[in-house]
């Protein structure tokens, strides 16, 4: 009896070799699509905090754009009108104000102190002399104080600045108004000099933007007691501020009277500088702390002409850099010329 042996098909399955292979051939293709798609997760996780730093980067230019535009808008009503370039200077290269102001010779890259009239009726002069140390203010009644309100409206808790034409300025906050007494107290600090009867007082806005190297934020300082925080993750400001090359003409005291501008006999003391930007000259911090000073006390500021930052007069430009971020750096400069 022949039995007959079947054949198997060698084709009808896989040995254990071939299936390791073949194994170890995926693996090596799933990892190379996984290794080209997992930089694109980290930079679709990336991309949240890309918007967030170019959104602080925003927030902090137009701040500072805003600021810096207004700065010097002065009163418009009142006795004195006019830009606050002719009367002293709203823009210093440092911290001014009640809680650790800089000193008067300080120049500082990272911090600027920016002063203006806001949109007010509160807008007058005072009607008796204020000695250094004084707690108190008396106003004059004008036509554009608001109707019905006492002591031209102003108010407790309103920043208010008080200067003269000779080149003084002071500025703080009313801490109470009593209206049957016709007086306003102040904070109580002893002002920089003796005003005299038809100073100008009105409301004003005073900031100072500065750079807090220990959280690496940008703040705002009120120039009373609040610091309030802008920007996070803040790198680096600066601020670089060029003049008019030519002295300024204001205020120019009467003949016999000298300030830091004119001597008693009307003649200027400051030289028309050199041109290196355009029609304006890059103004150091050298050039902004040696003087001579206008002002008094603690509110001094040098006379460079037409510096308007340190000097109050004439053209500025001022170039506030902004840098955010260390592990992903922007940077914005932004360049600003005013009138």
């Amino acid at each position: 009896m022949t039995v007959r042996r079947g054949t198997f098909d060698r084709e009808s399955g896989f040995t254990i070799t071939e299936l390791i292979v073949s194994t170890a051939i995926m693996l090596v293709v799933t990892g190379a699509i996984f290794s080209l798609v997992n930089p694109a997760q980290g930079s679709g996780q990336a991309q949240p905090e890309v918007a967030d730093v170019q959104q602080r980067m925003r927030v902090g230019n137009e701040t500072l754009f805003k600021e810096i535009v207004m700065a010097g808008a002065g009163t418009y009503q009142g006795p004195v009108r006019g830009s606050l370039n002719n009367f002293f200077a709203p823009v210093l290269p440092r911290r001014t104000g009640f809680t650790s102001p800089d000193s008067y010779t300080t120049f500082r890259t990272d911090a600027i102190t920016l002063v203006y009239v806001p949109n007010t009726y509160s807008q007058t002069s005072i009607s008796s002399d204020m000695p250094n140390v004084s707690a108190e203010l008396k106003v004059t009644p004008q036509s554009n104080c608001p109707q019905g309100e006492q002591l031209c409206g102003f108010s407790e808790g309103m920043g208010v600045l008080i200067f003269d034409s000779n080149g003084n300025f002071d500025a703080f906050t009313i801490t109470q108004v009593q209206d049957n007494a016709g007086h306003l107290q102040h904070r109580g600090q002893d002002l920089s000099v003796p005003y005299d009867i038809g100073a100008s007082i009105t409301q004003v806005v005073s900031n100072t933007y500065w750079l807090d190297r220990t959280t690496h934020q940008l703040k705002q300082y009120d120039g009373y007691t609040t610091d309030v925080p802008l920007v996070d993750n803040v790198v680096d400001l600066r601020f670089a501020y060029f003049g008019d090359v030519n002295p300024p003409t204001a205020p120019r005291p009467l003949i016999g009277t000298a300030n830091c501008i004119f001597d008693a006999s009307g003649n200027n003391l400051l030289p028309t500088l050199t041109a290196d930007e355009g029609s304006l000259t890059a103004l150091s911090g050298a050039m902004l702390t040696d003087g001579p000073w206008c002002g008094g006390g603690t509110n001094r500021y040098d006379s460079v002409p037409g510096s308007g930052g340190s000097g109050p007069y004439g053209r500025i430009a001022m170039m506030p850099c902004l840098k955010t971020s260390s592990w992903m750096p922007f940077t914005s400069t932004i360049r600003l010329y005013v009138p």
